[in-house]
């Protein structure tokens, strides 16, 4: 049995998604991120960056292993089910340039954008302004080279997998973070292809009663952006 510490956002996705997408059986624990729940300790202790998503299989051969960041949940459930990652040298090389270029570059630059497109009091004065425009054009950026990878493929790799799935919640939210998706038909009809899988749609859909519950006030927002290291307890 898995532990699955969400809440539901991109990042909570990837993991949601690649958990109905296995079968593997899983219970839901929820990490009200906008109430403090990520820095309290028995979820520190799972993971210490105090950021979700994080899960801790009980079924290894070394026991309960808590596990953090989301590419490392995914690999961890990939080589777990033997499913959604390559064996090959070759296209396990693909797969983790490709799991890295999400974690690096798509899910940062499309982060930093919806930060100043939901919570950023204004776009359009000073630094703000400033900021919106750096990150708008990365993300596109990010969308281009996307873009250019699924020339003639239906998927990030030969087939479905990890790759596609960390990326994908990112690109799903394009239309809210005010990117179209019109400059990128190969992208777009990708985003289509893997929307229409029956798993994906039941990950996206988990907890989705949560979010009603997740209005952000000044103090939760004090909570997600207000952090230093002395929020972690560093000296």
């Amino acid at each position: 049995m898995i532990d699955f510490h969400y809440w539901p956002t991109p990042n909570g996705w990837k993991v949601s998604i690649m958990l109905e997408e296995t079968g593997l059986p899983y219970t839901l624990k929820p990490v009200n991120i906008g109430a403090g729940d990520q820095f309290k300790p028995d979820f520190m202790a799972i993971s210490p960056n105090a950021r979700m998503p994080a899960i801790v299989d009980h079924d290894t051969p070394d026991g309960s292993l808590p596990i953090f960041e989301s590419g490392a949940i995914l690999i961890h459930l990939a080589e777990k089910s033997g499913r959604f990652m390559p064996t090959t040298a070759k296209g396990r090389k693909e797969c983790l340039e490709w799991l890295f270029w999400q974690v690096g570059n798509l899910g940062p630059m499309a982060g930093q954008l919806s930060h100043f497109v939901n919570y950023a009091k204004s776009v359009q004065e000073g630094d703000h302004l400033y900021a919106h425009k750096r990150y708008a054009g990365d993300y596109n950026r990010c969308l281009g080279v996307l873009e250019r990878r699924l020339q003639a493929r239906s998927f990030i790799l030969d087939d479905y997998s990890i790759a596609d799935i960390i990326s994908w919640p990112w690109v799903l939210i394009a239309k809210p973070l005010g990117q179209s998706l019109e400059e990128f038909p190969n992208v777009s009809r990708w985003r289509e292809l893997i929307k229409q899988r029956p798993a994906v749609q039941r990950g996206v859909d988990l907890g989705k009663d949560m979010r009603r519950t997740g209005q952000h006030t000044e103090q939760s927002r004090n909570i997600l952006f207000g952090q230093t290291a002395r929020s972690l307890g560093s000296p």
